[in-house]
């Protein structure tokens, strides 16, 4: 029985009739929806956030930790990256898609990012990158 009386009041689980736990993965064609209309709606950062995301299939927390020298040099974003894992402490190799690329870099002279720099600012200034939850609200939207 889900439901318990707890001192006369009625007590209702926070996850009954919620599906919790790992979603399934998005289908391509879902995949190229999303893109477009971040394309079309010229959202350069979550366009690239986006992408990036799908090309490195990186952790959250380390996805918003990316700086720009993790995937660029200069005015050139590399076709493959090495990022260490936050939780694991092991290297990630990805290759970075002309597409990712093409975005990423469209965000970064946008933003005028320079290398040191988290490609993800956050625009709190008390943070520095984008937080985990933020990312977790941005990715909610985009799959609505």
């Amino acid at each position: 029985m889900d439901e318990r009386i707890d001192k006369g009041k009625l007590f209702v689980p926070w996850n009954k009739g919620r599906l919790v736990g790992q979603k399934l993965p998005l289908k391509l064609r879902e995949i190229w929806a999303i893109r477009i209309r971040l394309q079309l709606a010229e959202r350069l950062r979550d366009l690239a956030l986006f992408n990036l995301a799908i090309d490195s299939k990186l952790r959250g927390c380390d996805l918003v930790n990316l700086r720009v020298k993790d995937i660029a040099q200069g005015r050139n974003v590399s076709h493959r990256a090495i990022v260490m894992q936050q939780k694991t402490q092991r290297p990630v190799q990805f290759e970075i898609t002309d597409l990712t690329r093409q975005s990423v870099l469209g965000w970064i002279d946008n933003q005028g990012l320079n290398p040191s720099q988290f490609l993800f600012p956050s625009r709190v200034s008390a943070v520095p990158h984008l937080s985990t939850r933020q990312y977790a609200r941005i990715v909610s939207r985009w799959v609505k």
